[in-house]
């Protein structure tokens, strides 16, 4: 009977066999055990947690409102009025906070500190497992007068060369940073204006091909979360004229607020 190597079993299965995924690498290698599918809950559970971060916010006591649009061609924009995220360097890292929040898993204000009383969705995972599965993603952060913005491709962080600013495309040219570099600024706030937007295009190399934003879930969650947090207004706005949808016609916006929190849901669900 042969015998084998010291410490290696007869089947030849050794330590050279087992495979470390680094950083985002684990996300798209593994998506499932992230977001649970590549369907269209897949697809709906990465837009929960982008708007779950400006829930945070808004349950911390920083802003009023949040804006979610559902734009052609696989967009979804979802924008607050927040604190903004940290544009400086993260001592540990070295790292800008927006680029430590959307490249690092386990890193975010969610983790102690005093940022956070209250949070909800991956806790400090959900915005760097989106980035890590969108196509493109940029963030923009207003902060101290000024607007800063950051993009990302397949979650690596780096510049898009559009050939129009305004028509944003994830297959633009794309070069990625070389070192470290802080959230470039581009442009000017208003005076005491702050907030974030963060805009992406889910890989379609990661989602099925029918995987869709569905305009009615996205609805009923921001009703019940306005419920949830009296004062706090979302607005949910579809561009995408699908058809079957209620936006099939032409852009349909609808906006939810409410005072009187879960007495007035109550009232909702059993109007009777």
């Amino acid at each position: 009977m042969a015998s084998s190597p010291a410490g290696a079993p007869a089947s030849g299965y050794t330590a050279r066999h087992l495979q470390v995924l680094e950083g985002l690498e684990a996300v798209r290698k593994r998506p499932g055990m992230y977001i649970g599918s590549t369907d269209s809950r897949g697809l709906m559970h990465c837009l929960w947690e982008i708007i779950d971060n400006s829930v945070d916010e808004a349950l911390g006591g920083f802003g009023d409102r949040i804006d979610v649009v559902l734009r052609p061609g696989g967009c979804v924009e979802v924008s607050d009025r927040g604190r903004g995220i940290p544009v400086d360097a993260e001592p540990r890292t070295g790292l800008s906070g927006v680029e430590v929040v959307f490249t690092k898993l386990h890193a975010g204000g969610k983790f102690g500190g005093g940022s956070y009383t209250a949070s909800g969705g991956l806790h400090g995972v959900g915005a760097s497992v989106v980035n890590a599965l969108s196509e493109r993603l940029d963030v923009q952060v207003q902060r101290g007068g000024k607007k800063y913005q950051m993009s990302f491709r397949r979650g690596e962080p780096g510049v898009f060369a559009d050939a129009d600013p305004d028509d944003p495309r994830p297959d633009s040219p794309f070069t990625p940073y070389e070192s470290a570099t802080a959230p470039p600024v581009v442009g000017r706030a208003k005076r005491g204006s702050t907030g974030t937007m963060v805009r992406y295009w889910a890989d379609r190399q990661i989602f099925l091909p029918d995987a869709q934003f569905s305009y009615e879930e996205l609805a009923a969650r921001a009703r019940q979360t306005s419920f949830l947090i009296p004062g706090l207004e979302l607005s949910i706005r579809d561009e995408r004229r699908l058809p079957w949808t209620p936006g099939e016609d032409g852009p349909v916006t609808e906006s939810f607020v409410h005072a009187g929190g879960i007495e007035q849901f109550v009232d909702f669900l059993a109007a009777d």
